[in-house]
């Protein structure tokens, strides 16, 4: 009787092991179907940025040529932003909604990541500023603060990077990027 009844366990727990890992797999697999999830205005604004923009920008060296790059992720929750892609300067912004707001984090060559939180918006601009919980002392590490996007038309934007270094507010730093059209 025992032996029956650890049988029947076993084959259950064999059962229920593989109907689970069963469902995992189909959740993870690629053709299976992700749910939308409803996104705040900005974000859908944002996710038009798809594709890649080239123009140039100046941190008072002189003009250098820039590429950002922008491709959807995580089934449609996040906008990843390329800056310089494939050069020592790589950096990666992400943009996704966080309790129903557009929210950032920009993995920086500074070597750190500032958050940003939607500060306003309208049909033109987006602007972001500093995320006082992203874990960066503000006062006293250099980082990027604050973040103006302007949708001129569909394939110009313009970029305007607030920047704190050494304790000091830095100038703006604005730089046109145009739509390269394949």
């Amino acid at each position: 009787m025992k032996k029956t009844i650890i049988t029947v366990c076993a084959a259950l727990m064999t059962v229920a092991v593989t109907t689970a890992s069963a469902g995992e797999k189909a959740k993870a697999s690629p053709d299976a179907k992700i749910e939308a999830k409803a996104s705040s205005k900005e974000f859908e604004q944002m996710k038009t940025l798809v594709g890649k923009w080239k123009g140039k920008v100046d941190m008072g060296q002189g003009p250098v040529e820039m590429e950002s790059q922008y491709r959807m992720i995580a089934g449609g929750t996040v906008l990843e932003e390329r800056m310089f892609p494939g050069t020592p300067h790589e950096m990666v912004t992400m943009y996704y909604d966080q309790n129903g707001k557009l929210a950032m984090t920009h993995y920086c060559v500074l070597g750190n990541r500032p958050g940003m939180k939607l500060k306003s918006s309208d049909a033109k601009s987006i602007q972001f500023d500093f995320d006082a919980t992203c874990g960066i002392d503000a006062k006293n590490e250099s980082h990027m603060h604050a973040m103006t996007l302007t949708f001129e038309d569909a394939d110009t934007i313009k970029v305007s990077c607030k920047g704190i270094m050494e304790g000091k507010e830095e100038p703006d730093h604005v730089t046109t990027l145009k739509r390269v059209k394949s």
